[in-house]
């Protein structure tokens, strides 16, 4: 997590109530330094509706959802992202070779048993 990680989730629930999530995903990964001056310039720029974005950035139910999905996140034991899980299983190593052995293992637990 950096310093505006709370900040710029905040902003995307708030761009979310606006249907425009994934405009402001796209436009603050494309920010190259975080603040709240980039950030609502990112929320002027896909055009979203400034005082309800500011109001819902600030709201108790935005900050309750971010609180929500913090919790799940933890208890799905994800602490940063990307986090990758393949049939469920947190892939802990990256390296394409492991990842290729739970690929395999989780396709033999999917096959279906030989008829006689």
């Amino acid at each position: 997590m950096h310093n505006m990680a709370e900040t710029a989730a905040l902003a995307a629930i708030a761009a979310q109530n606006q249907g425009k999530f994934w405009q402001m995903h796209d436009a603050l990964f494309a920010t190259p330094k975080l603040n709240k001056e980039t950030i609502d310039q990112a929320a002027e720029g896909i055009e979203l509706d400034m005082d309800k974005f500011k109001k819902d950035m600030n709201s108790p139910e935005t900050k309750h959802k971010l609180a929500r999905d913090l919790a799940s996140a933890r208890q799905a034991d994800v602490s940063g992202t990307p986090t990758l899980f393949i049939n469920g299983r947190r892939v802990k190593s990256r390296g394409p070779d492991v990842i290729q052995k739970m690929v395999e293992q989780e396709m033999t637990k999917a096959e279906p048993a030989p008829s006689n």
